[in-house]
């Protein structure tokens, strides 16, 4: 495959109010690429967007829009084409978790969650697809998580998300395949960002954090290979746990991460 080129691209970023999906924002502007920008909060949108068309020169629509909204895929696809915008690249990064064993959780909470980590991205997947492989020059990239490798007691519907969603994309890795378009899953561990302030600072388990631009930078010099892979883990230690977790078994590593979260104050 021929490498990226985001100049005339305009890429769309979900979550981009903060953390992963502004740094997704920041560095795609920074390659010349315009952006949609949609998250809930108008106001940092805003703001993001003039701290990029400032120093990149490149054209940022912030959208405000409620990724939990049933049909929000074909309400942003209306409001993207009324601006007169043609997405070309989509980075599916909005998602939250619940962090309470799964019998105490609330089920609106839960059923919110779902919508935004598996409901929007499928949708907005399924919206844009064929438009960015007719493009044959885009990128498709869906934010899992190491919680999608194993199960993760605590935060069982988050991981059961993730888990969809590394599946999901690493099978539209190959039937994109031959088309210009790349597909991947990214899957960060714990990133320093807003997403602990809704799940809990001890939803990390105790390790460590990894900062934004990081897991953005490790995600794009994937998609720069010749032959990107369907999915990348950012950091060695976190590319070790999945690995030390395939050799483990499922039983075992899932009593490991039930004692981590134990551990952390998430337990029953």
């Amino acid at each position: 495959m021929t490498p990226v080129d985001y100049h005339g691209q305009t890429t769309l970023i979900t979550g981009a109010s903060a953390g992963i999906g502004a740094e997704f924002a920041r560095q795609l502007a920074a390659r010349g690429s315009d952006v949609v920008l949609v998250a809930r909060r108008l106001d940092r949108l805003e703001r993001l967007a003039h701290e990029l068309a400032t120093a990149y020169g490149i054209t940022a629509t912030p959208i405000a829009m409620d990724l939990a909204a049933p049909g929000v895929a074909a309400a942003l696809d209306v409001a993207i084409t009324e601006r007169g915008l043609t997405v070309t690249s989509l980075i599916n990064n909005a998602g939250f978790a619940t962090n309470t064993a799964f019998h105490q959780e609330d089920p609106q909470r839960l059923e919110a969650e779902i919508a935004v980590n598996v409901t929007s991205l499928v949708d907005l997947s399924r919206v844009f697809i064929e438009r960015l492989r007719a493009r044959r020059g885009g990128v498709l990239v869906n934010v899992a998580s190491m919680a999608a490798y194993q199960a993760t007691p605590t935060m069982a519907v988050y991981g059961a998300t993730k888990a969809f969603v590394l599946s999901f994309t690493e099978a539209l890795w190959y039937e994109s395949r031959g088309t210009g378009l790349r597909v991947m899953a990214l899957s960060p561990g714990a990133t320093e960002t807003e997403f602990f302030d809704v799940a809990g600072a001890q939803a990390d388990g105790g390790t460590g954090r990894m900062r934004p631009d990081e897991v953005v930078a490790i995600a794009l010099k994937a998609l720069d290979r010749r032959t990107p892979p369907p999915s990348v883990i950012t950091g060695t230690k976190n590319r070790l746990m999945a690995h030390a977790g395939r050799l483990a078994g499922r039983r075992r590593m899932t009593m490991t991460i039930g004692s981590m979260m134990d551990r952390a104050g998430l337990g029953r």
